[in-house]
C-alpha cells in the first residue's frame, strides 16, 4: 500500500499542511475537513483508498490544524473559498484533469460553494454532512458542550493533557453515534491541534464570526457537476434533513444516508465512505473516456 506523504504548501497566501497519497486514477481527489478538525481526519479513508490503489490529497484548511491563520478583519467563507479555488486549480494543473472534491461539515460547505463557481475545474463533489443547511445550529451545540464549558470556566490555566482530555470527550460525544467506539488515535489527532484554553477561545471566536455567514451560504441552483451527498442518520451536529434541499435544487444529486453513523462518517464508516469516493472517481473516469 502506498504511504501518505506529509509536506507544506502555499495556496492563496496561506501556508498549509498537505497529506498526499499517491495512486492511480485520472481525476485527483481533494479532501477537506470540518470546523476545528484537520487533514488527519481523513487518514483512515486514505488508507482504505490506498488499498484500492487510489490516491488522494487532504489539506489543513486555513485557521485549523497546522495551516496559517485566517485574517481577522475579513469574512471567513470568502477566505476559505479562495483557498479551495487555489487548491483545486493546483491539483488540476498537476494532473491535467478536473478534480473530485469531498468535504465533511465545514469542508462540505466549502465544496458546495466551490462547485457554484464556473471557473473551478471540478468533476464532481461529495459533501459529507455539509454545514450551512440548518442555520448553523451546530455552533451553539459546540459552545454549550459540557467539556468545552469546563475548559472556558476554569479559573486557572489548564495543562495541555487536561485540555486535550476534555476536548476529546466533546469530540466523541458530538461527532460519533457511538462515543465509546471512537479510535483513540483519531481522538488524539483531533486534539493535538487544540492544546490550550487560548486555542479553544480562538476557535469559538471563529465560530461566532462564522455564524451569520453560514446561515445561508449557497446558490445551489448554480451547481452543474455531479453531487453525491453522504450523511450519518444519527448526526447530532447537523440534521440529515438538510440533504433534501440539495436534492431539490441540484440536478441529479444523490444521497447516501448511513444508518447508525454520526457527524463524521469518514471516521465511523470509513469503508463506506471510501467505497463511495471510489465509485465517484470511477464514474468520472468513465465519463471522461
Amino acid at each position: 500500500m502506498a504511504q501518505v506523504r506529509e509536506s507544506r504548501l502555499e495556496l492563496a497566501g496561506f501556508s498549509t499542511r498537505m497529506l498526499e497519497l499517491p495512486g492511480a486514477g485520472r481525476s485527483p481527489l481533494l479532501l477537506l475537513h470540518g470546523f476545528s478538525d484537520s487533514a488527519d481526519t481523513w487518514r483512515t479513508v486514505m488508507a482504505r483508498l490506498g488499498d484500492r490503489g487510489l490516491g488522494a490529497t487532504a489539506l489543513d484548511l486555513p485557521g485549523f490544524g497546522e495551516a496559517g491563520r485566517l485574517a481577522r478583519d475579513q469574512p471567513i467563507l470568502p477566505q476559505l473559498d479562495r483557498f479551495a479555488h487555489a487548491a483545486i486549480n493546483h491539483l488540476a494543473s498537476e494532473s491535467g484533469a478536473d478534480v473530485v472534491v469531498a468535504g465533511n461539515s465545514l469542508g462540505g460547505c466549502v465544496a458546495l460553494r466551490a462547485a457554484q463557481r464556473e471557473n473551478n475545474p471540478i468533476a464532481a463533489i461529495v459533501p459529507i454532512a455539509p454545514a450551512g443547511l440548518d442555520l448553523a445550529g451546530w455552533i451553539s451545540i459546540v459552545e454549550g458542550a459540557w467539556a468545552v464549558q469546563s475548559v472556558l470556566r476554569s479559573p486557572l490555566p489548564l495543562p495541555e493533557v487536561a485540555v486535550r482530555e476534555l476536548l476529546g470527550r466533546a469530540y466523541r460525544q458530538l461527532a460519533s453515534a457511538h462515543p465509546g467506539q471512537v479510535d483513540p488515535e483519531v481522538v488524539a489527532n483531533f486534539t493535538r491541534h487544540v492544546r490550550s484554553k487560548r486555542d479553544v477561545v480562538r476557535l469559538l471566536g471563529m465560530a461566532r464570526r462564522l455564524r451569520p455567514e453560514i446561515a445561508d451560504p449557497f446558490q445551489l441552483g448554480w451547481i452543474r457537476c455531479p453531487v453525491s451527498v453522504i450523511w450519518g442518520e444519527k448526526d447530532r451536529m447537523v440534521s440529515p434533513a438538510g440533504a433534501q434541499r440539495i436534492l431539490d435544487e441540484v440536478p441529479h444529486a444523490t444521497l447516501e444516508l448511513l444508518p447508525d453513523c454520526g457527524h463524521c462518517p469518514q471516521v465511523e464508516c470509513s469503508d463506506l465512505v471510501a467505497d463511495t469516493l471510489a465509485g465517484v472517481l470511477s464514474e468520472v473516469s468513465s465519463a471522461a473516456a
